[in-house]
């Protein structure tokens, strides 16, 4: 039985032995899998863009298009997933510049795509033939390297409208001051009901013309105080519920209330912003010197500037009120009003959101 045992062990032992002759070593194990984007980007970068032609995701896994089997094979040894294509990065960038030497033409894209090696010319509606045929000059000089398709539509631009942005309607400015939604998530937009006033019912993007929509409803005097409600027409519009400062940098926006006594407020609007006051009076009467009066309006120690009316008075991420007028509206804003003597008044936001069944989000 001892004999038995020992030969036993003795075969295990040179069995192992045989094991370990056969088991790659350190040196040779597989690579770790390259899967992170950046160190994918940076391999691909390392090998040059006449040697790559960009990266891309197939399947979930991220792949290097390569010019040459070596280096697909370099690709391979650091881990990464490598696929051997026609035209490098180089090409295809100098096909793209040749192409955007034609210049601006109306209702065409045109872009790298790395999975199919090419350069991708969209045509929309609307493009002539005399654009056309520049375009098709250019494609047919690089040969397979661009591909060019017919696209139906046509290609408009889409406008972000956030709280404190400008709006225009027959060359008169104003702000807008919340995007707000019905129980249905139809977006409307706030702003001051005397930018209404003079058959101003449909707006526009100021810095671009982009199309917004029209007025539902508006009060400018008495207690119907100074707000309107914009009903957003173009679907191209994105309404988003935060407002925007100066420095192009955003806030959110979850809730609304009444303003209350003593509490530190901001206001920003398309011509200038405030971030430093507070409220002098909750609710307050005011006769501005066309002869309307208002009821019920927020007074603050704010500033404004003519082009500022609709925009938003908020703190935190509470939404308050809805930029009416002030004093000095022809003087500067600073982001700390310097001038003591400064009074800005406002629409109650939340007296227009439970009137028309709104809310802000």
């Amino acid at each position: 039985m001892l004999r038995r045992q020992i030969r036993r062990t003795g075969i295990m032992t040179a069995a192992a032995g045989l094991l370990v002759a056969l088991t790659p070593s350190a040196a040779e194990a597989a690579p770790e899998p390259l899967t992170d984007p950046t160190r994918v980007a940076a391999f691909a970068a390392d090998l040059g863009d006449d040697r790559t032609a960009g990266v891309y995701y197939e399947d979930r896994q991220l792949v290097v298009a390569v010019t040459d089997t070596a280096a697909a094979q370099s690709v391979r040894d650091g881990g990464g997933t490598a696929k051997v294509v026609t035209h490098s990065t180089t090409e295809l960038e100098s096909a793209k510049k040749d192409l955007d030497l034609l210049g601006g033409i109306p209702n065409t894209s045109w872009g790298i795509d790395p999975s199919g090696n090419q350069v991708v010319v969209s045509i929309h509606d609307g493009v002539s033939e005399a654009d056309r045929a520049r375009i098709d000059k250019v494609a047919d000089e690089h040969g397979d390297a661009v591909t060019v398709e017919e696209r139906s539509g046509t290609l408009q631009s889409t406008a972000v409208m956030r709280g404190g942005l400008g709006i225009s309607s027959n060359g008169l400015v104003c702000s807008a001051a919340f995007n707000v939604r019905n129980d249905s998530w139809k977006t409307y937009m706030l702003t001051a009901g005397h930018c209404m006033v003079g058959g101003n019912y449909d707006w526009n993007r100021r810095s671009n013309g982009v199309y917004l929509g029209r007025q539902t409803t508006f009060s400018y005097g008495g207690d119907g105080g100074d707000y309107a409600v914009v009903e957003y027409l173009n679907s191209d519009v994105k309404a988003y519920g935060t407002i925007q400062y100066r420095n192009a940098s955003t806030g959110q926006i979850t809730t609304s209330r009444y303003a209350y006594d003593g509490e530190k407020v901001k206001r920003v609007g398309t011509m200038s912003q405030d971030l430093d006051g507070m409220v002098l009076q909750p609710s307050t009467t005011i006769t501005y010197t066309d002869g309307q009066t208002l009821t019920g309006m927020i007074k603050t120690s704010l500033c404004d500037n003519f082009g500022d009316s609709g925009g938003a008075l908020f703190t935190g991420t509470t939404a308050l009120g809805i930029t009416s007028g002030g004093n000095y509206a022809d003087q500067p804003c600073g982001d700390t009003d310097a001038q003591p003597d400064r009074a800005t008044f406002y629409h109650p936001v939340q007296k227009a959101l439970t009137k028309h069944g709104l809310q802000v989000y």
